[in-house]
């Protein structure tokens, strides 16, 4: 889905898209580090 955009604000959004992106990449990778390591605890 394209919406024309002037180039100004497509990057503002893209950045901020991308921020976001990588921010729910990390607390889901974090939160997939700690169950790992609970359920290692657990099973130990």
């Amino acid at each position: 889905m394209r919406v024309p955009a002037t180039v100004g604000a497509g990057g503002k959004l893209n950045h901020l898209g991308r921020a976001r992106n990588k921010l729910w990449l990390e607390l889901t990778a974090a939160y997939n580090l700690t169950r790992l390591t609970d359920l290692e605890a657990a099973a130990a």
